[in-house]
């Protein structure tokens, strides 16, 4: 079983005596089900389980008066066992966004102090108007990513005190081991190639094979593309089919719409829809520019210019040429995996529910700026043979900011005498500001 960080999350709503039903959103093929299904058995004595995909007939369980009473009515008449235990019981409610009657009936079980209720949902942001009332300060969210770096350590079997004792360092602005560096180097390229997919982490970790795990990509590349054909509306169809395939070669630079087909004259109405479609499905997010490093950042952020990242390096990898995995994982010099490199520091970010920013003026950009403690920090990601960094240094040598630089590169941990300090690339798994946690 693949251990996930959200259920430690899952543990501390269970607790809170004052919770509202908790809604779990994220893209497709995470891991949602799963988490919560083993959370649930794990926790309940009862388990009142509806997934509205795989049984649509249970849509009609919300077709009529949405009070609690009315709800467990014809819970109890469509489930044998569906009998409450007071204070023992959970009401899970997968793929939500296929009953969105369902969702509005969150406020009402939000009332009942005799069970708990979990839902979970993809592809929310794409039918909102389906919803007639939303349950707003009734229900709570927490949102499910990809597995992370750590994650994908735990599931290669990495002893968890060793993990602790790297992040401890790390954290310490303190010097590695050389042999756990070039062992988790070396765990890192793997997760550059395998991603967070848990269906493809799982088969990796069984039968050690990229080209099983390509497969599992592939496939799950397809079945947003059958998500895309399902659910986008009108031109949206095949504009974010164009956007979702245009990723590859748009990472770690600005996005630029005339690329996204090489159509001379492309403009931003053409595109924007389907981006958003890609945004609202969980499948790609974007990294806003700024310009100002006095926090708050977003107040000199640009809407207008961004960058987008794919929410699964593996997924990314798989849309690359075949041998790109193997090449990651073998250490090629020849392959860019400041690209990779990038969308994965991108992700742990993302995972931590911080928005990422980059810092752009003129010819100077920085990949990422964030806010770590009181600082705010400049990061740049260098996985290729140029260690040269203009664009951090001048920002460091700013005399009207207290800017923080971080580098993260094929080294060991080090600052340099212009205050940079030097990490390995894994490090942004663990120096990075944890804001996880569901949220009302």
């Amino acid at each position: 079983m693949l251990r996930r960080k959200i259920s430690d999350e899952l543990m501390k709503w269970k607790a809170n005596p004052g919770k509202h039903p908790l809604l779990v959103t994220g893209a497709r093929q995470v891991g949602k089900t799963y988490a919560i299904e083993h959370f649930a058995e794990s926790n309940y004595e009862r388990v009142i389980y509806m997934n509205f995909e795989k049984s649509p007939s249970l849509k009609g369980i919300f077709g009529g008066d949405l009070d609690a009473d009315a709800l467990m009515l014809r819970i109890t008449a469509r489930f044998s066992d569906a009998k409450i235990i007071p204070g023992k019981t959970v009401i899970v409610l997968d793929e939500i966004q296929s009953c969105p009657n369902a969702r509005t009936a969150m406020k009402s079980l939000s009332g009942d102090l005799r069970f708990d209720t979990i839902a979970t949902g993809s592809l929310l942001g794409l039918n909102q108007s389906k919803v007639s009332l939303y349950p707003t300060g009734y229900e709570e969210y927490m949102d499910m990513h990809t597995m992370d770096f750590e994650e994908f350590l735990w599931a290669i079997g990495t002893d968890s005190d060793l993990i602790s004792s790297v992040r401890n360092k790390l954290n310490c602005k303190e010097p590695l081991d050389p042999f756990i560096t070039e062992t988790f180097e070396e765990h890192y390229r793997t997760y550059m190639a395998v991603g967070g997919m848990p269906e493809a982490v799982d088969d990796f970790v069984t039968n050690r094979d990229f080209s099983r795990v390509r497969a599992i990509q592939k496939k799950i590349i397809r079945s947003y593309e059958d998500d895309i054909s399902k659910y986008a509306e009108g031109i949206a169809k095949a504009r974010a089919r164009e956007c979702l395939h245009s990723v590859p070669d748009q990472i770690g630079r600005r996005f630029r719409y005339t690329d996204v087909k090489g159509v001379h004259g492309a403009r931003r109405s053409m595109y924007d829809g389907g981006i958003e479609w890609l945004i609202g499905a969980g499948v790609v997010f974007k990294s806003y520019k700024v310009t100002d490093l006095s926090p708050p950042l977003t107040y000199s952020r640009s809407m207008n210019l961004f960058k987008l990242f794919l929410h699964d390096v593996g997924l990314l990898v798989a849309m690359m040429e075949r041998d790109t995995a193997s090449m990651l994982f073998e250490g090629n010099s020849l392959v860019n995996g400041g690209k990779v490199a990038e969308n994965v520091t991108a992700c742990e970010i993302v995972s931590r529910n911080v928005e990422p920013m980059y810092f752009g003026e003129k010819d100077l950009e920085v990949d990422f700026v964030t806010v770590i403690g009181k600082d705010v920090a400049a990061i740049e990601v260098k996985s290729g043979n140029n260690k040269m960094s203009k664009s951090l240094d001048s920002v460091m040598s700013r005399s009207n900011a207290r800017i923080r630089g971080v580098k993260l590169e094929h080294t060991n941990v080090n600052i340099d005498d212009n205050g940079v300090e030097h990490y390995p690339l894994f490090a942004g798994a663990f120096i990075f500001p944890d804001d996880s946690g569901y949220k009302l």
